[in-house]
């Protein structure tokens, strides 16, 4: 009995003393970084930049013990720092155990200065472990910018706002045409209006960013005249440009050619990531409410070019990646497009509707309203991956009707064959050396572009 009780009493102790002790944090270990450097992509001054993060890795065999984390230039740095969710600015006594890690999120907000030009800031991330110390370098380019703040707000007579097509309210600023810079990019918050009687001139090299839904408004007798160059097309985009929203639609609303503006031109322009590139309404005169040459619209999650009873005129247009369709025609008007592309690879959803729409009539409240329509398209390219077609074509002939295609290849129309972009899905629609449809479509700039397709050549119709 002895022997049993002495057994049962020193096999516990034996099982014990083989159980591993667990290992104290150690000081001093190397760390490893999943990026070298963490550099940022240029901020507009005043605005900060998004949140982004590296990992902090143990790879030893064991725990570390962090004693401190923290900026290399203290409170006078432009960077800020969350660590494993401490926001101070030192965050002390981190433990990493082994074979762990540990996230680093840092983002940038700089100070504007007078430069014109895009300008370095610098800093680092501190780790101090026992005796040792790392650094992982942080970067970031910054731009001063003009900003377009809404000021006032459009409301009804009992107080409630008049909201838009984005649900949010009017508000706008209004654009002081005359003392436009050229030296800085511009950033636009809500409205940004151009006023009646006034024109807001854009020449090469301008740069217009837009936050969420913002849009620039021509009202009524006002005129937008863009004049870019092959090299250095005026640019309108969205004011978030890193990582993958740099090609992300969809990030701000879109250019409103109103009802009666007029004489609007747009010439060597890129537009591109807004829910719609430019919106194009009644004309006001026998003028084009918009004459458009030289000029992409790309990555909108709605539509590319959206025109209602306009007057428009288009020469060499590259128009694609639209989510509903490149190129909408609706409620009549007058419109002729020559040597233009209008090619839809939406990838972000399905997409089944055509990529171009014509159409002259609308039914509101069950009364059928029908306006001319007058459209001429030449030397176009409208493709995309539909393969039931992709014109949408429905004409009410109760009133005056013309549209022409002419030496026009159509998916599902009479001339239909492969136009052998190089590679829509990284958005490069030059065409291949044997496309059948060399010499029409949108003709890349020389200098604006990789290459230029090659010649002329007269094919079929």
């Amino acid at each position: 009995m002895f022997g049993l009780l002495l057994g049962a009493l020193v096999l516990p102790m034996l099982f014990a003393a083989c159980e591993k002790e667990p290992a104290e944090p150690m000081a001093g270990l190397e760390l490893d970084f999943s990026c070298d450097t963490m550099a940022f992509d240029t901020v507009f001054t005043q605005m900060g930049t998004t949140t982004r993060y590296f990992k902090v890795y143990n790879h030893g065999q064991y725990d570390v013990q962090v004693e401190q984390v923290t900026l290399e230039q203290g409170y006078a740095s432009r960077f800020r720092l969350n660590v494993d969710g401490d926001t101070h600015l030192v965050a002390r006594n981190l433990t990493i155990a082994a074979g762990d890690s540990m996230f680093v999120y840092v983002r940038a907000n700089i100070r504007p200065n007078e430069s014109t030009e895009p300008f370095l800031i610098e800093d680092a991330v501190l780790f101090k472990s026992g005796g040792r110390q790392q650094r992982l370098p942080l970067t970031a380019y910054g731009r001063n910018a003009v900003y377009h703040v809404p000021t006032d707000t459009i409301r009804y007579a009992d107080g409630t706002y008049l909201m838009d097509i984005y649900g949010n309210p009017y508000a706008y600023s209004v654009i002081d045409c005359e003392h436009w810079r050229h030296d800085l990019p511009h950033v636009i918050l809500g409205y940004a209006v151009v006023d009646s009687r006034s024109t807001l001139r854009l020449q090469a090299g301008d740069e217009l960013y837009f936050c969420d839904d913002a849009v620039l408004w021509v009202y009524d007798s006002a005129t937008l005249d863009v004049r870019g160059s092959a090299d250095r097309p005026v640019l309108f985009t969205s004011v978030r440009h890193d990582g993958w929203y740099d090609y992300l639609p969809g990030q701000w609303g879109h250019i409103w050619v109103s009802q009666g503006s007029w004489d609007n031109t747009i010439d060597h322009a890129l537009i591109e990531n807004g829910f719609m590139g430019i919106q194009v309404d009644s004309c006001a005169n026998r003028n084009p409410t918009l004459s458009i040459s030289n000029t992409q619209i790309r990555n909108e999650s709605f539509v590319g070019l959206y025109m209602q009873t306009a007057h428009v005129e288009g020469d060499n247009l590259l128009v694609t990646e639209c989510g509903t369709a490149t190129v909408v025609m609706q409620y009549g008007g007058k419109y002729s497009f020559n040597g233009c592309t209008f090619a839809d690879y939406w990838h972000y959803s399905s997409r089944n509707n055509p990529c171009v729409f014509i159409t002259n009539w609308r039914n509101v409240d069950n009364m059928r309203y029908v306006w001319p329509m007058q459209a001429a398209l030449a030397d176009c390219i409208i493709y995309g991956t539909r393969e039931a077609g992709e014109l949408y074509l429905e004409l009410d002939s109760t009133a005056a009707v013309d549209v022409r295609l002419d030496h026009c290849l159509v998916r599902g129309g009479e001339w239909d064959e492969d136009p052998k972009f190089i590679d829509p899905s990284v958005g490069d629609y030059h065409l291949a050396e044997d496309s059948p449809a060399l010499g029409i479509g949108y003709q890349y700039p020389e200098g604006g572009e990789r290459r230029r397709d090659r010649g002329w050549r007269k094919v079929k119709n």
